[in-house]
């Protein structure tokens, strides 16, 4: 089987490198604490004119495969690990639905900020009691006239506190059939915030009160769950966390490389020494077999075969060793590189948060 990408994608991926590396490098330093750092690589984006991969042409992306979203998230984690994540959530997840399922009102209302980096969209999934079993939620969508009242709760919705509107999950009757979505926005009357916390990952949530919230129309209705399900499986065949996770590794082996070459112990660079050897041997064996792993896997994605089996043998190998060649790279940069000034630390917990 050939592995390698076609040359359309290999000159795909070069233009993205370049875009990284005059944009995004020289902000890394500080890219890990500074809190608007997702905000900021957003508007970059947006003013450097850079689509959105996977977002139709006539919606202003430019519409290309889920493959290459992918390969910029690998290639724009070289140049700085957090803003992968930025372009992660840039091409999946809430605005990807929004995109594809909107109407033209709420994408002429909403897609056009999103795309432009002016403003944050969240999915609001898990429930204090259901967890992210959205067949167990309780957030109810009770017609009123010709809308409808939405009341419940809803946690661990990453950016909440930033965001603008909110793909909520609601249930419209009982039963799966009931489970729809509603497009909220943050502003509207009822809407309210708990107190804002952080995950492993430095993001941030807050609990999120819908008291009555009126809602002028039905977004989604029974087809709601459809739609987020077939899209959360489109994300899990792109396998777009495991694809992050060998790309976070692979920047904490490369800072760990450049440091072992430069830094001597007892009159000797640190890369002269055997058992640190051994340790670069392994971590590049296992980028190397992670890559070979997803190649295949990311093209039937674009073709649409479901493949859960393929998705959890990804995930199986490459999240934790995400997280064993972040914890190596740390270890051989030095003590240093365990503080949250260095993005070789932001990698181990970002592998760690999923």
């Amino acid at each position: 089987m050939d592995f390698a990408l076609r040359a359309e994608q290999e000159q795909f991926r070069e233009s993205v490198r370049r875009f990284a590396e005059k944009h995004l490098a020289a902000a890394r330093a500080s890219a890990r604490t500074r809190p608007t750092t997702p905000w900021d690589v957003a508007k970059t984006y947006g003013r450097a004119g850079a689509p959105r991969y996977t977002v139709a042409e006539a919606d202003g992306g430019q519409g290309g495969a889920l493959i290459d979203a992918v390969i910029a998230i690998e290639t724009v984690a070289a140049a700085c690990p957090r803003s992968a994540d930025v372009v992660q959530a840039g091409n999946f997840g809430p605005i990807r639905v929004l995109a594809e399922y909107g109407t033209p009102d709420q994408k002429r209302k909403y897609l056009k900020r999103l795309l432009a980096g002016e403003s944050v969209i969240s999915v609001g999934m898990t429930e204090p009691e259901a967890g992210s079993a959205v067949t167990d939620l309780q957030t109810m969508a009770t017609p009123e006239g010709d809308g409808y009242r939405v009341n419940g709760s809803k946690v661990f919705t990453t950016h909440a506190p930033h965001a603008d509107v909110i793909l909520t999950y609601v249930r419209y009757g009982p039963g799966v059939g009931g489970i729809g979505s509603v497009l909220i926005d943050t502003k509207a009357k009822g809407v309210r915030f708990g107190k804002p916390s952080k995950f492993m990952s430095g993001e941030e949530w807050a609990q999120i009160y819908f008291e009555n919230v009126l809602r002028s129309r039905r977004d989604g209705g029974a087809e709601g769950r459809r739609i987020q399900e077939a899209d959360r499986r489109v994300q899990r065949r792109a396998h777009r966390q495991r694809s992050r996770s060998l790309a976070l590794g692979r920047y904490a082996y490369e800072r760990a490389r450049e440091w072992a070459m430069q830094r001597k112990q007892f009159g000797r660079l640190l890369c002269e020494f055997q058992g640190l050897q051994w340790k670069f041997a392994e971590m590049k064996m296992k980028l190397d077999a992670g890559q070979l792993l997803l190649l295949p896997r990311r093209r039937h994605a674009d073709r649409g075969f479901p493949s859960p089996e393929e998705t959890a043998i990804a995930k199986a190998f490459l999240q934790p060793d995400g997280i064993r060649r972040g914890e190596r790279g740390a270890a051989s940069n030095g003590r240093t590189r365990y503080t949250q000034e260095e993005l070789v630390e932001y990698c181990v917990r970002r592998c760690a948060a999923g």
